[in-house]
Protein backbone atom coordinates (compact mmCIF):
# COMPACT_ATOMS: atom_id res chain seq x y z
CA UNK A 1 0.00 0.00 0.00
CA UNK A 2 1.64 3.46 -1.04
CA UNK A 3 1.89 5.83 2.14
CA UNK A 4 3.09 9.23 2.58
CA UNK A 5 6.02 8.15 4.17
CA UNK A 6 7.58 5.96 1.48
CA UNK A 7 7.31 9.31 -0.58
CA UNK A 8 8.80 11.00 2.45
CA UNK A 9 11.73 8.45 2.52
CA UNK A 10 12.09 8.38 -1.33
CA UNK A 11 12.51 12.55 -1.00
CA UNK A 12 15.22 12.07 1.79
CA UNK A 13 17.17 10.21 0.14
CA UNK A 14 17.61 11.78 -2.91
CA UNK A 15 17.93 14.97 -0.64
CA UNK A 16 20.76 13.44 1.24
CA UNK A 17 22.26 11.67 -2.10
CA UNK A 18 22.47 14.99 -3.67
CA UNK A 19 26.09 16.41 -3.15
CA UNK A 20 24.59 19.81 -2.26
CA UNK A 21 24.88 21.22 1.37
CA UNK A 22 21.42 22.13 2.40
CA UNK A 23 22.08 26.29 1.92
CA UNK A 24 22.74 25.47 -1.64
CA UNK A 25 19.70 23.48 -2.05
CA UNK A 26 17.30 26.14 -0.28
CA UNK A 27 18.94 29.12 -2.38
CA UNK A 28 18.99 26.79 -5.84
CA UNK A 29 15.28 26.16 -5.19
CA UNK A 30 13.84 29.29 -3.54
CA UNK A 31 13.51 28.37 0.50
CA UNK A 32 15.36 28.61 3.41
CA UNK A 33 17.24 26.27 4.63
CA UNK A 34 15.82 25.05 7.44
CA UNK A 35 13.01 23.72 4.99
CA UNK A 36 15.43 21.67 3.64
CA UNK A 37 16.49 20.71 6.94
CA UNK A 38 12.60 19.66 7.39
CA UNK A 39 12.04 17.74 4.22
CA UNK A 40 15.34 15.96 5.16
CA UNK A 41 14.20 14.94 8.91
CA UNK A 42 10.76 13.96 7.19
CA UNK A 43 8.86 16.69 9.37
CA UNK A 44 7.50 18.83 6.46
CA UNK A 45 6.38 17.99 2.31
CA UNK A 46 7.21 20.30 0.17
CA UNK A 47 4.43 22.19 -1.74
CA UNK A 48 3.69 21.29 -4.55
CA UNK A 49 5.65 24.00 -6.89
CA UNK A 50 8.32 23.06 -4.17
CA UNK A 51 8.46 19.79 -5.04
CA UNK A 52 9.10 20.32 -8.90
CA UNK A 53 12.10 22.42 -8.47
CA UNK A 54 13.30 20.08 -6.19
CA UNK A 55 13.25 17.06 -8.75
CA UNK A 56 14.53 19.54 -11.32
CA UNK A 57 17.68 20.70 -9.55
CA UNK A 58 18.11 16.76 -8.06
CA UNK A 59 17.41 16.03 -11.37
CA UNK A 60 15.29 13.01 -10.45
CA UNK A 61 12.30 11.51 -11.58
CA UNK A 62 9.06 12.85 -9.67
CA UNK A 63 7.55 9.68 -10.67
CA UNK A 64 9.91 7.75 -8.61
CA UNK A 65 9.88 10.24 -5.46
CA UNK A 66 5.90 9.60 -5.42
CA UNK A 67 6.26 5.97 -5.92
CA UNK A 68 3.88 5.79 -9.04
CA UNK A 69 5.08 2.43 -10.31
CA UNK A 70 4.34 0.62 -6.76
CA UNK A 71 1.19 2.11 -7.30
CA UNK A 72 0.70 0.74 -10.40
CA UNK A 73 1.34 -2.80 -9.53
CA UNK A 74 -0.80 -2.41 -6.64
CA UNK A 75 -3.83 -1.78 -9.38
CA UNK A 76 -3.02 -5.00 -11.20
Amino acid sequence: MLTLDMIRIKLQEAIKQSNMTQSELAQKIGVKRPQISAYRHGTKMPALDTFAKLCAVLDIDANDILCISEYKNEQE
